[in-house]
């Protein structure tokens, strides 16, 4: 018997608004599955479209920070708040864009000792004190992004996606969320052609 993906009721496809419905279809035709996260946030359709267009205007959006990158925001940050199901999620989303079967791993238990280059230890640092300690950010914070090359509008960008995944990470703990099966082997095993 399959442990729920939710302590709280999980919609029925044909019961959600047709928005929501037709978005979760969307990433089953790319991801060949459902994410639970979809479907478990769709308990509250308001809170949901909230959700995903947030997460759409951090994640989507030109920056200088690749999508590799912004995925290692997400799995350090997540694994410092005990998520597991962003870790799960997000790690194998930054292991196919990092293509690289191990760096999730790396970035979620420690992201100091990672195969990262010292530009992106930097990234997560400032990720990490947004995370656990944003009352304690100050002007140095920004001058050791800046030395590395990040603009005022990465460091945004750093921030936000690691202050929206600890909104994320909570709820996702409240819930119970699971996270799928699927999600512990993309990209760790090369692709059958």
């Amino acid at each position: 018997m399959a442990a729920p993906i939710s302590r709280y009721p999980v919609p029925a496809l044909a019961e959600l608004p047709d928005d929501i419905r037709q978005r979760i279809l969307a990433v089953q035709e790319k991801a060949g599955f459902v994410p639970n996260v979809f479907v478990t946030l769709a308990h509250r359709p308001e809170e949901f479209r909230a959700f995903f267009a947030y997460h759409d205007a951090l994640m989507d959006r030109q920056s200088g920070l690749t999508k590799a990158e912004r995925e290692m925001i997400v799995v350090a940050t997540s694994g410092a708040n005990d998520c597991l199901y962003c870790i799960v999620a997000h790690g194998a989303i930054l292991r196919v864009y990092a293509k690289n079967p191990l760096l999730a791993d790396q970035v979620a238990v420690n992201y100091r000792k990672a195969d990262i280059t010292p530009r992106q230890k930097a990234m997560l640092a400032f990720a990490m004190k947004v995370a656990l300690a944003s009352s304690e950010i100050g002007d140095g914070d920004f001058a050791a992004l800046a030395a590395h090359g990040f603009s005022d509008e990465d460091a945004w960008d750093i921030g936000a996606i690691a202050a929206f995944f600890a909104l994320s990470n909570r709820m996702a703990n409240l819930i119970g969320m699971r996270p799928n099966d699927e999600f512990h082997l993309i990209g760790r095993v090369p692709k059958s052609k």
